[in-house]
């Protein structure tokens, strides 16, 4: 059986769809038969990180509806042998997703991979649900400023009470958090929160700390996931995210500030 994950936060534009690519490209790359669900009907994204959006016949709504089969619609990853992609319909209404139908695909998945990733649109409304109630683990993406960090602690409430887990009283989503676009320099200036103020209000296990970079929408312009990059911050800063959620003990890095020195700030290094 496939372990469910969901990737989900409340608050729109803090790296979701990126994070599911680069977290399901490195379970891939690691020996993992994975599968990349993208929720957001009618604003689907997954498919143009991936680069796979010229690939696309049939989407996760055609096959809930029975316009055709789960193997019409995955798209097996050109770069990755055990990665498969299914896309969200363009054209559909929110509400074309049903619980029945997504558990029936969900199902068939768990038959054939190790992991089913599902990529949860922003909010709390019905694609955000759906993305989260079969889940048994939880990726908990948020930024480190206050209205990010205040819109993950209502979904992690969610995750606690609206899941199948919960309604069956069975054992809770295990719940991960994933700091994206941090700057030490900037929290250093009092201008973003640190990870122990993010730690401290949310109350669950650090899965990894992405650093702002270039690289994150370099490759999301390139369509090809970041965690590609081993060269950049953020590439390696998901590659160890990878590693600790299949429990390895990775210490976290990219966290301090370090001031430039005379000649680097002369001759302009980084």
């Amino acid at each position: 059986m496939a372990k469910i994950l969901v990737v989900t936060s409340g608050k729109g534009g803090v790296g979701k769809t990126t994070t599911s690519a680069a977290i399901g490209t490195g379970l891939a790359l690691r020996g993992h038969k994975t599968v990349i669900i993208d929720f957001d009907v009618g604003l689907r994204n997954l498919d143009l990180i991936m680069g796979c959006e010229r690939r696309v016949v049939y989407d996760f709504v055609n096959v809930v509806n029975g316009e055709a089969t789960l193997q019409q619609a995955l798209i097996k990853d050109k770069r990755v042998e055990n990665l498969f992609i299914l896309a969200a319909s363009q054209t559909r209404d929110k509400d074309a997703l049903t619980k029945e139908g997504v558990e029936k695909i969900i199902t068939e998945l768990s038959k054939t991979h190790d992991y089913i990733l599902c990529d949860s649109p922003a909010g709390i409304e019905k694609g955000a649900h759906l993305a989260m109630y079969f889940a048994d683990e939880a990726i908990v993406v948020t930024n480190p400023e206050v209205s990010s960090v205040r819109d993950s602690d209502r979904m992690l409430g969610l995750l606690a009470s609206k899941s199948r887990r919960a309604e069956n009283g069975e054992d809770p989503i295990k719940e991960h958090l994933l700091i994206t676009r941090y700057s030490p320099e900037r929290v250093s200036r009092g201008e973003m929160l640190g990870v122990e103020d993010v730690e401290e209000i949310l109350a669950i296990r650090l899965l990894g700390v992405i650093p702002e970079s270039e690289a994150v929408l370099k490759a999301s312009n390139s369509g090809t996931p970041v965690i590609f990059d081993d060269q950049s911050d953020a590439g390696q800063a998901y590659s160890d995210a990878v590693d600790r959620l299949l429990g390895k003990e990775k210490p976290h890095r990219f966290l301090d500030f370090k001031k430039k020195n005379w000649v680097e700030r002369l001759f302009g290094g980084r």
